[in-house]
C-alpha cells in the first residue's frame, strides 16, 4: 500500500499529469497518421527524456503507448488503411459502418472499446505485477535462465505458420547479443576492432534503428504511390464527424465481447513475443464464434469492439513481465526497458524493492492514462481525427529522421550510434519486406546476454551439472511450461490434419 501511495504521489505532481496528458493527445495524432505508431515514436523520444524528471519521462511514454493503439483506428475505420499494425482487424466492420454513413458510430465504438480493455489491463498490471515481482526474488541463476527459455518458446510455440521466420528472427537476435566482451573469458567477440562494441550493442540505438529508420525507409517508399481514398474525398465525406459514448443499449450489447476480448488481450499480453497482432485476430474469431447469426465483414459493431478491446488490452498487460520479472512482453514494452536504463534503473524484483515509487507511478500511469483517454479521444475524433491526415509523407519522414539522429547521437554523443541506428534501420526494412517479425530479434537480444550469465552462474554453482535446471522446483515448472508451449502447436497440427 505504502508503494501505491509513493508512485500516487509522484503522479499527481503537476509536471507528470501534464506529460500524461500530453502523452495520450501525442498518441492519437502518432496512431492516426499511416506510417507512424508507439514504437516509432518512443524510439525517438526516449533519447530526449534523459533530461526529463523519471516522472516525467515515463508518464509522457505511458500516455503514448496507451492512446496510440486507440488512435490507429481512425484512418482503419474512415478510409480503410490502418494508423497501426493492431488497427488492421477494426478496418473489416468500421470502414463498411463508415461507408454507410456512421463514421461517428463506428469511432465512438472504438474509443469505447478501447478504453474498457485498457482499463481491464492496467488492472492486472497494478494486481499481478507486484506479486510477480515478489516471486521473483525467489529466483536464482538456473530460475533466470530458464525463464529465458520460456520466452523463446513461446515466440516459436505461438508463431503458428510464421515458425521458419520467428526462428530466423531469434537466432539473429542471439547473434547481437553475443557482440563484446565474453562475459566469461573476457575476449571480444565480433567487435571488429571497434572499442564501441566492447559492452554490445547498445538498446536504444538499435530500437530506433528497427523502428524510426525502417519506417523512413517505407515511407519514403510509399511517397509516390496513391491511397484508395483520396483527401478531397476524407474533407467532403468526414469533416461532421461526431462522436460520444456509446448508449445504454450499445454498451449492454457490446459488453460480453469487451470482456471476453479483453480477457484474450490480457493473457496475450502477458506472455513474452506474442503481441497485440495475435491478440486481435483471436478476438475477432471468438466475437465471430459468439455471435453466429452475425455477417461479420459488413459493418457490425462487435467485429469493432473485439479487436479494439483486444489491442488495448495488451498495452498494459504486456509491461507485467517487463517490470515483475525483467523480460519485454512485446517490442514497445522494450522501449521502457530502454528508457528505464537511460534513467538508470532496472526492471524486476529491484525495481519495487529499490524504487517502489517509479515502480507504482507507471503501473498508475497506465490506469489514469486509459481513464482519461475515453473523453480526449471522442473529443480527438470531433475535431482533429480528419485534420491530421492530411500531413504529407514527406513532411514526416523528414521530421522521423532529423530526430532519429538527434536521438540517436544524444544516447552517448557517439557518432557511431547513427552508423548503429542505420544498420538496424536497413536490417528492419528487409525484416519487414520479407515478414520476419522484429519481435523475436528484440526478445532474443535482450535475453540472449541474461541467458548467457546466467548458464555460466548456473553451471559454477552447480559444478558443471545441467541437472540443476530440473532439481529446482521452479526452474523445472518454467522447463516443463516451455515445452507445453513448443508441443501445443504439433498436437493442434495433427488433431487438424486427422479431423479432415
Amino acid at each position: 500500500m505504502s508503494g501505491i501511495l509513493a508512485g500516487l504521489t509522484e503522479l499527481l505532481q503537476p509536471m507528470a499529469m501534464i506529460a500524461l496528458f500530453s502523452g495520450v493527445l501525442l498518441g492519437l495524432i502518432v496512431g492516426s497518421l499511416p506510417g507512424l505508431n508507439d514504437s516509432i515514436t518512443m524510439a525517438v523520444l526516449i533519447p530526449v527524456t534523459f533530461g526529463m524528471d523519471p516522472s516525467v519521462a515515463f508518464c509522457l511514454l505511458t500516455g503514448i503507448y496507451c492512446a496510440s493503439a486507440t488512435g490507429g483506428s481512425i484512418p482503419s475505420i474512415l478510409v480503410k488503411v490502418p494508423g497501426t499494425a493492431s488497427a488492421m482487424v477494426t478496418a473489416y466492420d468500421g470502414y463498411p459502418m463508415s461507408k454507410k454513413g456512421k463514421s461517428g458510430e463506428a469511432l465512438s465504438i472504438s474509443m469505447s472499446s478501447s478504453a474498457f480493455g485498457g482499463i481491464s489491463s492496467s488492472l492486472v498490471l497494478l494486481f499481478l505485477s507486484p506479486f510477480l515481482a515478489k516471486q521473483a526474488l525467489k529466483f536464482g541463476p538456473p530460475e533466470y535462465f530458464m525463464l529465458g527459455v520460456l520466452g523463446m518458446s513461446t515466440v516459436v510455440g505461438m508463431a503458428g505458420k510464421n515458425k521458419l521466420r520467428n526462428i530466423i528472427g531469434l537466432f539473429i537476435g542471439l547473434l547481437i547479443s553475443v557482440i563484446g566482451l565474453s562475459p566469461q573469458t573476457g575476449l571480444s567477440r565480433f567487435t571488429f576492432g571497434r572499442m564501441e562494441l566492447f559492452d554490445g550493442i547498445s538498446l536504444v540505438p538499435m530500437l530506433i534503428g528497427l523502428f524510426g529508420i525502417t519506417s523512413v525507409l517505407e515511407l519514403i517508399e510509399t511517397i509516390k504511390e496513391k491511397t484508395e481514398v483520396s483527401i478531397d474525398d476524407i474533407k467532403v465525406e468526414y469533416t461532421k464527424v461526431r462522436t460520444s459514448i456509446p448508449k445504454k443499449e450499445m454498451i449492454k450489447r457490446l459488453f460480453p465481447t469487451w470482456v471476453q476480448s479483453s480477457l484474450i488481450g490480457n493473457v496475450i499480453g502477458i506472455i513474452p513475443g506474442a503481441g497485440m497482432v495475435m491478440a486481435i485476430f483471436l478476438a475477432y474469431d471468438q466475437a465471430q464464434r459468439m455471435n453466429p447469426n452475425l455477417e461479420f465483414g459488413t459493418g457490425v459493431p462487435e467485429g469493432i469492439a473485439a479487436p479494439e478491446a483486444a489491442n488495448n488490452a495488451v498495452v498494459a498487460s504486456s509491461m507485467v513481465p517487463l517490470l515483475s520479472l525483467g523480460v519485454p512482453g512485446n517490442s514497445t514494452s522494450a522501449l521502457f526497458l530502454g528508457a528505464l536504463t537511460i534513467q538508470g534503473l532496472r526492471t524486476g524484483p529491484g525495481l519495487f524493492k529499490e524504487t517502489p515509487e517509479i515502480a507504482y507511478l507507471i503501473i498508475l500511469a497506465f490506469l489514469v492514462a486509459n481513464i482519461i483517454m475515453l473523453p480526449m479521444a471522442l473529443l480527438y475524433c470531433n475535431i482533429f481525427a480528419t485534420a491530421v491526415l492530411k500531413l504529407k509523407k514527406e513532411i514526416l519522414s523528414g521530421i522521423i529522421l532529423i530526430l532519429c539522429v538527434t536521438g540517436a547521437y544524444a544516447v552517448s554523443n557517439s557518432k557511431f550510434n547513427i552508423v548503429i541506428i542505420i544498420i538496424f534501420g536497413i536490417l528492419g526494412y528487409l525484416f519487414n519486406k520479407y515478414k520476419i517479425p522484429q519481435s523475436p530479434l528484440i526478445l532474443a537480444a535482450i535475453l540472449g546476454k541474461m541467458m548467457e550469465n546466467n548458464w555460466i552462474q548456473s553451471m559454477v554453482y552447480a559444478n558443471g551439472s545441467i541437472l540443476v535446471f530440473v532439481q529446482r522446483p521452479l526452474s523445472l515448472t518454467l522447463l516443463i511450461v516451455s515445452i507445453i508451449f513448443l508441443i501445443l502447436p504439433i498436437l493442434k497440427r495433427r488433431k487438424d490434419k486427422s479431423a479432415i
